[in-house]
């Protein structure tokens, strides 16, 4: 894996410009996360850690890594605590506390276990399944469909809230849980770094449904931050957007069944 974040950061030689340094070290919380965040030990990398430490070198900034949940790292940001939310899908309560900067587009799909159930079509579709139980990772926000649509599975009672993608993927393996809602590169990644679920990436069906459309995913920069600082880390990750590295990232790492339909350029 670091072979790949290596590879990455010589790509990224022809995107960097000259920036002013940062004043102090930039906090970076962050979560496993599948490609975009991977944690190996103690080392934490992955296609935005890498893509992050590359250019911060090369412009005098020096990013701080710290794994938390991913609960905690988007409270983190709402408190003013995390400079830095990465990888984040862009919403409206997030753009009211930071700067956000696109690189991908992506959308969220229902993932299971292949089986002889009918289709999902939508939202009021899977409603009106309920015994179909669901896994979701506390933290996730794919906008306003998605956080209504775990809600009313929440009051339903059929939501399994979980710390991290890993768990979920235990779940739907063990059949304790029949589908989940999220990016399919974050449950391939888990799959990847888990040998408890090893495999289990030939058996997924995925399904997109109108509630879930496609949005950007990024970075926001926190206006905590002093103005500088806040200018000199959107100038970086606009050209690491820009660049299309991110996008270049994720094809090292998946295969192209796994991107197509829930992972696309800008």
């Amino acid at each position: 894996m670091r072979a790949r974040g290596i590879a990455l950061s010589m790509a990224l030689c022809a995107a960097q410009a000259a920036a002013a340094d940062c004043s102090r070290d930039i906090a970076v919380p962050v979560s496993a996360s599948g490609a975009s965040v991977q944690v190996e030990g103690a080392h934490i990398g992955g296609i935005y850690p890498d893509l992050l430490r590359s250019l911060g070198a090369r412009n005098g900034c020096n990013f701080v890594f710290n794994l938390v949940p991913r609960a905690r790292q988007v409270a983190m940001y709402k408190d003013g605590k995390a400079d830095i939310l990465v990888p984040a899908s862009r919403t409206p309560a997030r753009d009211l506390l930071g700067t956000f900067v696109p690189m991908i587009g992506h959308r969220a799909m229902l993932i299971s276990v292949a089986g002889q159930r009918a289709p999902i079509a939508d939202a009021k579709a899977l409603l009106e399944r309920r015994e179909l139980r669901v896994a979701v990772v506390r933290g996730f926000d794919y906008g306003e469909h998605y956080m209504a649509l775990i809600n009313e599975l929440g009051k339903q009672g059929r939501l399994f809230t979980e710390v991290d993608v890993v768990a979920v993927a235990r779940l739907l393996h063990a059949g304790s849980a029949d589908l989940t809602i999220m990016g399919p590169t974050l449950m391939a990644g888990a799959i990847q770094r888990d040998q408890r679920v090893k495999g289990m990436q030939d058996k997924l069906r995925m399904e997109a449904i109108p509630e879930l459309p496609w949005h950007e995913s990024g970075a926001y920069v926190s206006r905590a931050l002093k103005p500088e600082d806040q200018r000199v880390l959107v100038d970086m990750l606009e050209k690491i957007g820009k660049s299309n590295l991110v996008m270049e990232g994720y094809r090292r790492y998946f295969r192209a069944d796994v991107l197509t339909g829930s992972v696309r350029p800008r």
